[in-house]
């Protein structure tokens, strides 16, 4: 059975979206980030970069989020073409999450929320960059149900991180279709099993402790 090392963020619900998707067999083992787990020795073995996720399959370990998702899409022949333009245009849209929605939008959302100063400058800066990037997502969904055309791992990338805007205080308004986009994700089955088994998980993991 695969293992998978993950914790209730962003990053944390994209792997069991997909294994969901893929309806694979896998446990969940929470990393509780709040209390530094991801940074003990035995974690450390799996990620030398103490975070998550992490999917173990068999002798295999494998770390960062994206890596993941196409390991699983390629093992499975599922949820990303096996080639041509398709292919590209899918992994497009999973390195610019990678590379540029999670990470602003984590920023946008830490200065807004979480830093021990408000920064006028910092909340400016990455609320101004949130509103370009999904201005991009737009440019995609306002003609397509998903990002590269057909329902692909590029969504299960992203969806985590866009469903977050209320707490940046952001409005979709503008964006029409991305909001359409939000809702058509929300109410895909093996999205609404992973969030709850992801959570429950965690919940137990807070008992326990």
């Amino acid at each position: 059975m695969l293992k998978l090392y993950t914790w209730k963020t962003p990053n944390g619900y994209k792997v069991p979206v997909m294994l969901e998707e893929l309806g694979s067999k896998y446990e969940i083992v929470p990393v509780n980030i709040a209390k530094g787990e991801q940074k003990e020795a035995a974690f450390l073995k799996l990620n030398p970069n103490h975070k998550i996720p992490v999917l173990v399959d068999g002798k295999t370990a494998i770390f960062e989020s994206g890596a993941i998702l196409i390991y699983l899409a390629e093992k499975s022949g599922k949820l990303l073409p096996k080639k041509g333009p398709k292919r590209y245009e899918a992994l497009e849209w999973l390195m610019f999450q990678m590379a540029s929605v999670g990470p602003m939008f984590g920023q946008a959302n830490h200065f807004r929320k979480f830093a021990p100063e408000k920064i006028p400058y910092a909340i400016e800066r990455y609320d101004a960059e949130a509103f370009r990037i999904l201005g991009v997502l737009e440019s995609s969904l306002k003609k397509n149900k998903y990002l590269a055309g057909a329902y692909s791992i590029a969504d299960i990338a992203t969806w985590p991180w866009v469903r977050i805007y209320n707490s940046m205080g952001i409005t979709l308004e503008k964006y029409p279709g991305v909001r359409r986009w939000l809702k058509r994700m929300e109410e895909r089955p093996a999205v609404k099993r992973a969030l709850e088994k992801v959570d429950e998980a965690c919940a137990k993991a807070f008992e326990n402790n």
